[in-house]
Formats: C-alpha cells, structure tokens, sequence
C-alpha cells in the first residue's frame, strides 16, 4: 500500500485557486475612486425571503466614470436594495428615482484609502489562512498514509510538494495585495 499513495495535488491546486479567487472577487468589490459594477457584488439583498445578489434583482450600470446605477426590477425590493448597500460599509449614499437607484462616487480623502487598504488587509489574510488550511488538508492526507506504512522519503518528498504550492500561493496573495493597495492609495 505503501507505493500506491498519490497525493491530489490537482484538488489541492484547484482548492487554492479558489481561495484567490475569492481574494480576487473580493478585492473588486474595494472602491478606488472609479464606479465599478463589481463593488456591488458582496452586497446581498433579503428579496424574496432569502439572501440575493444584487445583479439578481436588478440590472446594474455604470452610465459615467462616477456614477453606478441599479434599475430594480421589482418595485417592492426597491426599499431593500437600498437599505443593503446602506448597510454595506461602501460609504455610498444611494439616491433613488422611482425603480433607479443611483450611487454617486464620492471622491476618496486620505483617511478613507487607509481604512479601505486596512480592509484590502484583512481580506489578504482571509486568503491567507484559506491557503493554509488547504495546506493542512494535504499534510493531514500524507500523515494518514504514513502511518499506513508510507516511506519517510515519500513523506518528505509530498510534504515538500504541498508547502512549495502554499508558498507560491502565499506570495500571490502578497504581490496581489501590494498591488491592491497601491491602486487604493492613487490619487
């Protein structure tokens, strides 16, 4: 048995791909001065008796560099849309014209970039302790094996394939903070 062990390093990978990208999806949804249609994206609406994305209940624009705005369908959840994006932590002030709700982008002042690079922050190390938990997944897998008789060398040799992909992940995660930050910080 003790030859037969191979590791998953796809699900592995694939796993960490998907913490980075939820980093990613993440890091969209941080303003930096331009409308977007994504920062709208982590914004849930209680609509129909359960949680919904916004872009389910209505079509999202972004008519000018800083203007973005919901056309919602329903005329009842109107009231709701803008009661989560109030609620959201954006610092958007919605303004609404009938089933149009329009959100004006503020220019951003220097406290505001630093709160918003202190987020950018905390969703880095979100990512962070994903990838590390994957990690744990995998070395889990190898320790079960070797205690079914899997050779030390093989161990090592699966160990160091597992932290050689948590450390390329890491540093991804890194570079893309950095970047992140930088862009938050232009003026």
């Amino acid at each position: 048995m003790s030859d037969d062990f191979i590791l998953d390093t796809d699900d592995l990978q694939r796993r960490m791909d998907g913490a980075m990208a939820n980093l990613k999806t993440e890091f969209a949804s941080l303003r930096t001065g331009r409308a977007s249609g994504s920062m709208l994206e982590p914004i849930m609406v209680d609509a129909y008796g359960s949680k919904t994305p916004i872009n389910q209940v209505g079509t999202v624009n972004v008519p000018e560099p800083r203007m973005v705005t919901i056309n919602v369908w329903d005329k009842g959840l109107v009231g709701k849309v803008e009661k989560a994006i109030r609620e959201s932590g954006l610092g958007i002030n919605p303004q609404l014209n009938g089933t149009i709700i329009m959100l004006p982008i503020p220019e951003l002042n220097e406290e505001r970039r630093r709160q918003l690079t202190k987020v950018a922050g905390q969703y880095a190390e979100h990512g962070r302790v994903s990838i590390r938990n994957i990690r744990r997944d995998g070395m889990d897998q190898i320790k079960k094996a070797k205690s079914d008789g899997m050779s030390e060398d093989d161990q090592k040799f699966w160990e160091s394939e597992v932290q050689e992909m948590t450390d390329k992940m890491t540093k991804l995660v890194d570079s893309s903070l950095e970047t992140k930050q930088e862009e938050i910080m232009q003026v």
